[in-house]
C-alpha cells in the first residue's frame, strides 16, 4: 500500500483548529495572549494516533499564496535508514495532504502517519508551496521535536508523550509535586561543559553512560580515580547549548534530494559540524543538535536528566544554557523574514516585539525544558532589545526576560518553575562596559528573588594570569562580598578561558604560574588560590568549567565558516602560543589533519600563522592576494606547495577540526595531578556542607588585603555561620613571597584566640605543615575553621 493510501487528512479536527485560532484572534485578551495560546498547537505533534501539525507562516500572506497551492509534504523512507550511518541513500515515498489557515497560521490534522520513538524513525514532513511558475518551496518546522538532519532539512514527526512516560526519573520529579508549581532555587556548585568534548565519544548517551558508571561505583563504594573526581561533588551539571546550530556554509547539505525513474532519493549525511555551541539559528531550538546524539534519538537528553536525578547520595541538577538573544545570519534560511529586526555583531536581531515570534520563542524555550532542565542559564541577556521609535534607541526587553522566568515547565506530571542565570553585561558593548556594568541590571528587576546573573570575575575578559590583575579587580571584590549573593563566580568558564588564549604573550605574565606558557595557562584558570577565594571566600555559587579543571585546551571552535573562516583562524592562531608546545604537537593523534597538509611540526605551523594574521589585516581580508603573498615568502613556509584560495580554506578547516578534537578533556587524563584534583574535590565538598557561605558578608565578616602589598597580592577572609562556625581564608594570589608569617598570629581582626584547626591547604603547601608560621609563596592558600 503506498503511502498516499495509508494517510488521510482530518477534515474536522483541521477545522476545529482553524476555529480555535480564529476564536482566539477573537476574543483573547490581547494578540501576544492569543499568539501565545496558538504557540502550543504549533510544530509537529502526535496525540493518540494522529498528527497533528501547525505553522506561523506570514511568508504565505506576503507572496499572496492560495489555499490550492499549500501542502503538508509527508515523507516515508523506503528503504532502511540507520540514523548511526554516516552518509546512505534513501529512497522516500512522498504524499501531499491538504491543509486550512487562519491569516497567517496553517494547520492540518492527519491519521496513518508513523511517529518516530526510541526504535523507531517516523515520517518527515515539512510545509510546502507552489508559485505561479510551479516551482515548489519548502516551510521548515521550527519548533520540530526532531530533526535528526539539522534545522535545515525536513522534521521527523516524533512521539514526545511516550518520550516522557519512559523517562528513568519519574520518581524524582513526583517528589517534587505540590498544589502549586515546584520553584527551584539556587545550588552550591555547578560543573559547565561541552558535551563534544566532555567524554572521549563527545555524545549526550557517553556522557549519560559516565555519569552512570560513577553512580554505579559511588552505590557500591568502589574508589574514585582522578579523572572521576573532575565530575564529582557537583550540585548541578550546565551543559553548552545543545541545540541545533549553524551548518557548513558551502555544503555538502545533510539532506539532498534527487529526482529519478525510481522516484524520490535523498543523499544523507550524518550531522558532524563542530561547534561551541552559541552559533544558533532559533529554529530547532527545543529539540537536540543531532551531531550531540550517538543514535540520533532526542531521548539520549532524558536519559542524562535521569542519570543526574537518581545519582546516589544527593540527586544532581541539569541546567540548560539557551541562546535566544541573536540569530546567525544562516538563521535566514532557516525562518521566515518576519522573525527578525536587522543585523547585529553575531547575525541577526530577533523581532521580539512581535507577538508571534516572541510566543514562538517562549514556547520554543518551554519545550526544551520540558526535556528535564531543573534550571536555566540565558545567554547574552544584554542583547534582548526592541527599537523604541518614539525614543529613536534600542531599549532592553526586560519584560521578555521576566516572561522567560515564568514560565510553568511540567515534567511527569510535575509542573515547576525553573532556577534561572542570565549573563547580562549592560551596558556591553558600550567602551566602558567593565567599568560601569553593575552585573545586577536583571537581578534588581526581576520579581523572583532568587535569580542570578554572572558576576564580575566570571565575564568574559578577565585574564588572571596577569601581574596585578587581581588587585585591580580588588574593588570588584568588595562589591562581591557585600552584593554578590546571587551571582556565578569563579574565573573558570567557556568564556574566560577562550578569551585568555587571545592574549598577547608579550604582555606582563605572570611567569610564577609556571615555566612555559602552557602550564601559566592552565594554571591560572585551574588555579588553587583562586579556587579558595571562589570556594571559602566568596558569596555566591562557584562554577567550575571541566576543560579548565582537567586542564585540557579550550578555543573558539566552528568548522562551518567558508567566507570568513580564514579570518576567524588568524584571530585565534595566538593560542597556538598558549595551548600548544612541541611534545603536544608531535603526539600523532593530534593536528593529523594540519600535518597531512605539510604543517608536520609545531615550528612549521607556528611560522605560518605569524604570516597569516598580519596579511589578513593589511590586505584587508583579500584572500586571493594573502595567498598570492605567502607564495612569495622566503625561504618558503611549510606546508601545501601551492598557497591559492581553496588552500587556505582548507587550512582554517583543518585548524577548526583539529582543535577540536585536541580540546577533548580525554586526553589530559593521563596527566592529571592527583594532588590538584584531590584538593579542588575536597574543596567543594568544604562548600557543600556550608551552604551558608553563599550569602553576603554580614556583621563580623570582612575580607582585604595584607598591607603593606611589598611586591604581593595576599586575601584575607573571615566569614561567620548560623552555627556559630568560622572560616578564616588567607590567599596568596600573586607576587613575591611574604616571608615567614603565623596567619593566626598576624593581627587580622576577629581571629584571636584559640581553637582553630587546618581545614584545607592548597597542595602546594606540604602536607606536614599543621598551622604555625609559614612562608607564602604565588598561588598558596590556607583556610582555617573554628566553633564559636
Amino acid at each position: 500500500m503506498s503511502l498516499r493510501d495509508q494517510i488521510a487528512f482530518d477534515d474536522a479536527a483541521t477545522e476545529a483548529r482553524v476555529a480555535a485560532c480564529r476564536d482566539l484572534y477573537t476574543h483573547a485578551e490581547t494578540t501576544f495572549a492569543a499568539e501565545q495560546a496558538i504557540a502550543r498547537d504549533l510544530g509537529g505533534q502526535w496525540h493518540g494516533d494522529h498528527g497533528c501539525f501547525g505553522f506561523w507562516a506570514p511568508e504565505l500572506l506576503d507572496h499572496r499564496v492560495p489555499d490550492g497551492d499549500i501542502f503538508l509534504e509527508v515523507l516515508r523512507p523506503i528503504d532502511q535508514l540507520d540514523l548511526t550511518r554516516s552518509h546512505q541513500d534513501v529512497r522516500f515515498e512522498r504524499a501531499y495532504l491538504p491543509v486550512m489557515r487562519h491569516e497567517a497560521h496553517v494547520f492540518c490534522v492527519a491519521t496513518g502517519l508513523c511517529a518516530g520513538r526510541r526504535e523507531v524513525i517516523g515520517d518527515f514532513y515539512a510545509l510546502t508551496w507552489r508559485d505561479h511558475d510551479g516551482n515548489w518551496h519548502r516551510i521548515l518546522d521550527p519548533l520540530a521535536m526532531s530533526l535528526p538532519f539539522g534545522a535545515f532539512a525536513p522534521a521527523e514527526l516524533y512521539d514526545v508523550e511516550g518520550m516522557q512516560n519512559g523517562r528513568g526519573d519519574a520518581s524524582y520529579w513526583e517528589s517534587l509535586r505540590r498544589d502549586a508549581p515546584h520553584k527551584f532555587g539556587p545550588v552550591t556548585n555547578i560543573l559547565q561543559l561541552h558535551v563534544p568534548t566532555a567524554t572521549a565519544g563527545g555524545t549526550i548517551a557517553n556522557l549519560t553512560r559516565l555519569y552512570e558508571r560513577l553512580a554505579e561505583r559511588v552505590r557500591n563504594d568502589l574508589p574514585l580515580e582522578p579523572a572521576d573526581l573532575l565530575y564529582m561533588n557537583y550540585d548541578a551539571v550546565q551543559l553548552l547549548p545543545v541545540e541545533p546550530t549553524t551548518v557548513y556554509e558551502t555544503g555538502p547539505a545533510f539532506w539532498q534530494e534527487s529526482e529519478s525513474d525510481v522516484g524520490l532519493t535523498v543523499e544523507l549525511m550524518r550531522p558532524d559540524t563542530t561547534n561551541w555551541g552559541y552559533d544558533v539559528v532559533i529554529s530547532g531550538m527545543a529539540t537536540v543538535n543531532p551531531v550531540l546524539l550517538e543514535t540520533g534519538r532526542p531521548d539520549e537528553l532524558v536519559d542524562l536528566a535521569a542519570a543526574l536525578h537518581t545519582f546516589p547520595g544527593k540527586p544532581k541538577r541539569l541546567v540548560f544554557d539557551v541562546v535566544f538573544g541573536h540569530s546567525d545570519n544562516q538563521g535566514l534560511d532557516a525562518l521566515n523574514g518576519h522573525f527578525f529586526a536587522g543585523p547585529n555583531m553575531y547575525g541577526q536581531n530577533l523581532d521580539y516585539q512581535n507577538p508571534a515570534v516572541r510566543a514562538i520563542l517562549l514556547e520554543l524555550q518551554r519545550r526544551k525544558v520540558n526535556f528535564g532542565a531543573d534550571g536555566v542559564r540565558v545567554d547574552g541577556a544584554q542583547d534582548f532589545k526592541w527599537w523604541d521609535a518614539a525614543a529613536q534607541q534600542m531599549v532592553h526587553d526586560d519584560e521578555y526576560l521576566q516572561s522567560m522566568a515564568d514560565i510553568v515547565q511540567e515534567v511527569a506530571g510535575t509542573q515547576y518553575r525553573p532556577w534561572f542565570i542570565f549573563e547580562d553585561g549592560r551596558p556591553w558593548p558600550e567602551e566602558d562596559w567593565e567599568l560601569s556594568s553593575t552585573y545586577r541590571s536583571v537581578t534588581e528587576t526581576q520579581r523572583d528573588d532568587d535569580v542570578f546573573q554572572w558576576g564580575p570575575l566570571t565575564f568574559a575578559h578577565n585574564t588572571p594570569f596577569l601581574y596585578t590583575f587581581w588587585l585591580s579587580k580588588f574593588w570588584r571584590m568588595r562589591e562581591m562580598v557585600e552584593v554578590g549573593s546571587h551571582w556565578i563566580s569563579g574565573t573558570s568558564n567557556h568564556d574566560t578561558l577562550r578569551r585568555g588564549t587571545q592574549v598577547s604573550p608579550k604582555m606582563n605574565v605572570n611567569t610564577r604560574l609556571g615555566v612555559t606558557r602552557m602550564e601559566i595557562l592552565d594554571k591560572a584558570y585551574d588555579n588553587p588560590v583562586v579556587a579558595t577565594l571562589t570556594y571559602a571566600a566568596l558569596p555566591g555559587v562557584p562554577m567550575d568549567f571541566l576543560n579548565a579543571a582537567a586542564r585540557a585546551s579550550w578555543g573558539f571552535i566552528r568548522n562551518q565558516d567558508d567566507k570568513y573562516g580564514v579570518k576567524v583562524v588568524a584571530e585565534e592562531a595566538i593560542s597556538l602560543k598558549w595551548q600548544v608546545d612541541e611534545y603536544a604537537y608531535s603526539i600523532p593523534y593530534n593536528f593529523r589533519r594540519l600535518k597531512e597538509l605539510g604543517f608536520e611540526t609545531r615550528g612549521d605551523l607556528a611560522r605560518f600563522f605569524e604570516f597569516l594574521p598580519a596579511l589578513v589585516e593589511v590586505t584587508e581580508y583579500d584572500l586571493e592576494e594573502i595567498a598570492k603573498l605567502l607564495t612569495q615568502v622566503d625561504p618558503p613556509l611549510a606546508g601545501p606547495a601551492r598557497y591559492d584560495v581553496a588552500t587556505l580554506k582548507a587550512i582554517a578547516r583543518a585548524w577548526m577540526d583539529d582543535m577540536h578534537d585536541y580540546c577533548n578533556v580525554s586526553h589530559a587524563f593521563t596527566a592529571l595531578d592527583p594532588a590538584q584534583v584531590s584538593f579542588s574535590h575536597a574543596l567543594r565538598a568544604f562548600r557543600q556542607e556550608r551552604p551558608w557561605l553563599q550569602g553576603n558578608y554580614g556583621p563580623g565578616d570582612w575580607f582585604d588585603y595584607m598591607r603593606p602589598i611589598d611586591g604581593r597580592t595576599v586575601f584575607a577572609a573571615l566569614r561567620h555561620g548560623p552555627d556559630g562556625e568560622q572560616v578564616f581564608s588567607i590567599m596568596h594570589m600573586e607576587g613575591k613571597s611574604t616571608g615567614d608569617i603565623d596567619p593566626l598570629a598576624h593581627g587580622f581582626p576577629g581571629i584571636e584566640g584559640f581553637g582553630w584547626e587546618l581545614a584545607l591547604r592548597t597542595p602546594n603547601i606540604g602536607a606536614d605543615y599543621g598551622g604555625g608560621p609559614i612562608v607564602l609563596k604565588d598561588s598558596m592558600a590556607l583556610v582555617y575553621t573554628r566553633k564559636r
